[in-house]
């Protein structure tokens, strides 16, 4: 069973309902290929076949699930015998609370594999102690109960980088703090510092995406300061990510209530982001601007 060198194996198990498949859909997308639901007992051969195959992929996922009292002990094996062999393997657990996991279970109307004639909560709990000494062996544990998908994308990415050789995406977010902090940003700003367009009685009513609010705003000194020193801060940031192969980065603007200030700081931020290139004149980042709350009273 030796593998050549190079070649990565990556356990995706946890909890069911957890988000395994969308933990692997991000893989996939990255240039890693993907086995779901492979049994344990012939992981190795699948292992072997990829990796003689024409598809000769060195960044091999393998999404396995609890398949019994035995399941912790011949995964630890699997993994000692792949590693003997010259492969490099790692563990990615997927977990949330018991609370999301019901709520997900009731609204897809599915039944816990695990739940037998017993109640949800009964399977959900068989689940988790079959599975306490996979979790403390993984080397990455992703909580997915509060995560975004592009959180959730950006952790992935990050922590596997992708096979395919491409650049960093931006993510730039506005949001309004009245609503809460996002929960998927890797950085966040505050622009309520700058005068707010609310108490201009003809801007009120108009957003961040207006003319005569975007001029207000970006007419501002400071915000000019702030954009000069953020862009060259985020493009310091984001050029550390790229050497270190990480694929995404989320970015949080926020004001009071994410319509007016904080909008028109995101375009200004997403186009000056943009605008950035590398040594050969290309665009060093995809960037992409959302805006979480406009359009809430």
């Amino acid at each position: 069973m030796s593998q050549p060198e190079g070649t990565t194996v990556l356990f995706v198990t946890g909890l069911s309902g957890a988000g395994r498949t969308s933990v692997a859909n991000v893989l996939e997308d990255d240039g890693w290929y993907v086995a779901d639901n492979v049994p344990v007992s012939v992981i190795a051969q699948v292992v072997d076949g990829v990796r003689s195959s024409e598809i000769g992929a060195q960044k091999i996922a393998m999404v396995v699930r609890a398949t019994g009292p035995e399941f912790a002990d011949d995964l630890a094996r699997l993994r000692g015998e792949l590693t003997e062999g010259g492969a490099d393997t790692k563990m990615v657990f997927v977990d949330a609370s018991d609370e999301v996991l019901i709520r997900r279970f009731e609204h897809v109307r599915r039944r816990h594999p695990l739940q037998g004639t017993g109640t949800l909560s009964d399977g959900i709990e068989a689940e988790r102690e079959m599975l306490a000494k996979v979790k403390d062996a993984a080397e990455t544990v992703i909580d997915t109960s509060a995560l975004s998908a592009t959180r959730l994308r950006t952790m992935v990415a990050n922590a596997f980088p992708s096979t395919s050789g491409g650049g960093l995406t931006i993510s730039v977010q506005s949001f309004g703090f009245k609503y809460g902090l996002p929960m998927d940003c890797d950085l966040v700003a505050d622009v309520r510092f700058l005068p707010n367009p609310y108490w201009i009685p003809e801007l009120r009513e108009h957003t961040g995406r207006d003319a005569g609010v975007r001029e207000y705003v970006l007419g501002q000194p400071d915000a000019s300061d702030f954009l000069d020193r953020y862009t060259g801060l985020v493009d310091l940031v984001g050029r550390g990510y790229l050497r270190e192969g990480k694929g995404y980065m989320t970015i949080g603007i926020g004001c009071t209530g994410g319509k007016h200030r904080s909008v028109a700081m995101t375009e200004e931020l997403t186009r000056r982001l943009a605008a950035e290139t590398d040594a050969d004149g290309k665009p060093r980042y995809t960037v992409e601007a959302s805006h979480r709350d406009l359009g809430r009273e």
